[in-house]
């Protein structure tokens, strides 16, 4: 049995087979999941597990090159985007576009893992990178 890092045996695969530019979602509670998108739904009751704990593990163990997150997370829950990037620090870049854009780019994810959280807008696209 795994002793460190993601133990979901799932969502540790996926991490594991990844490729340069392949995209992960975290997604809240709300995020719709596109058809044929493979869903790794983690999300049990509300808030588990949270967006910022799901995140910290996947950070653990995927190389990311880049994130988008929602614009519209500065004004609904600008408490969440302080702690994202708090987490995050300047380790890689992050751009914001509007919630539909990033809906868009959801349906051609490697896979969404969706969450317990319930504030809005708390959605991330991770960008892998290579590390060579």
């Amino acid at each position: 049995m795994k002793k460190v890092g993601v133990l979901h045996n799932e969502l540790s695969q996926e991490i594991a087979k990844s490729g340069h530019l392949d995209t992960f979602v975290i997604g809240d509670a709300g995020l719709p999941i596109p058809e044929g998108v493979k869903c790794i739904d983690l999300a049990l009751i509300e808030g588990q597990p949270s967006f910022m704990t799901t995140l910290k593990a996947v950070l653990s163990e995927l190389h990311v090159e880049s994130a988008i997150i929602d614009t519209e997370m500065e004004e609904v829950s600008p408490h969440k985007k302080k702690e994202l990037f708090d987490i995050i620090g300047d380790e890689f870049p992050v751009k914001d576009v509007p919630h539909e854009q990033l809906q868009e780019m959801a349906k051609e994810a490697k896979v969404i893992i969706r969450t317990g959280e319930f504030t809005p807008y708390c959605n991330i696209v991770l960008v892998a990178g290579v590390l060579f």
